[in-house]
């Protein structure tokens, strides 16, 4: 796609594929800067509709202009992610960030078991986000109490999960596809998943496919972008 000045400041849709380790606010910055460079603007609205861990890679879509007041209403929309979860351990993240905390048995663990477990994830249910995310509390990040070893109450929240296929199992790693609603943190359905299998779990990796119509095989990397824009 040709970008003009015209069509970056009445708004654009941009799907971004962002790198593993990258935040999302290092791909808006990286998008806003090239953006920048390329047309001189002094100011210029761009901004994500949904977060991205820094350790999971895939879709983020970036407005620009006028377009950023779309943001609430595709952050609303239902999201695609496949990935790993490793059981027979824990990490106080749910995830790659922190180190293993805990062992478990994994020997009583089926396939048949595996895809039991799945069901009772299905539909609207009761979901606690992880004491390492970025939810705020009493004005605070969670993770910022999390680091510091400060325990804080956390409330759960209703999500709604339409789909969690399991595509291939290789123990201790299960590859899955969830189809979830706005607000789901997959760190605790890994975490979850663990439980209901009388084991642990963490998520391994993590990818952002879909964001409701939007699908990451049209995205790329802030980079290419960048090369584009800027050849």
């Amino acid at each position: 796609m040709i970008y003009t000045e015209e069509n970056i400041k009445s708004g654009q849709v941009l799907l971004i594929d962002k790198p593993l380790t990258w935040s999302s606010f290092q791909a808006v910055n990286k998008i806003k800067w090239a953006i920048k460079k390329k047309f001189g603007f002094k100011k210029i609205k761009v901004g994500h509709a949904g977060t991205l861990d820094p350790l999971a890679t895939g879709l983020l879509i970036i407005c620009t202009g006028k377009f950023t007041k779309k943001i609430s209403d595709l952050q609303g929309q239902i999201k695609e992610y496949t990935g790993t979860i490793t059981l027979g351990a824990t990490r106080p993240s749910y995830d790659m960030e922190t180190e293993i905390d805990n062992t478990f048995s994994i020997d009583h663990i089926t396939s048949e078991k595996i895809q039991d477990a799945t069901k009772q994830f299905i539909g609207e249910i009761d979901q606690y986000p992880p004491v390492f995310s970025a939810l705020k509390k009493d004005g605070k990040r969670l993770y910022e109490f999390a680091r510091e070893g400060i325990e804080v109450e956390i409330k759960s929240r209703k999500i709604s999960i339409e789909t969690f296929e399991i595509t291939a199992i290789n123990l201790p790693d299960v590859e899955f596809r969830v189809v979830c609603s706005k607000g789901t943190y997959i760190r605790s359905l890994a975490h979850d998943f663990g439980k209901a299998l009388d084991s642990g779990a963490y998520l391994s990796t993590l990818r952002r496919t879909k964001i409701g119509d939007f699908n990451v095989d049209n995205a790329i990397t802030p980079d290419a972008f960048t090369d584009m824009l800027l050849p």
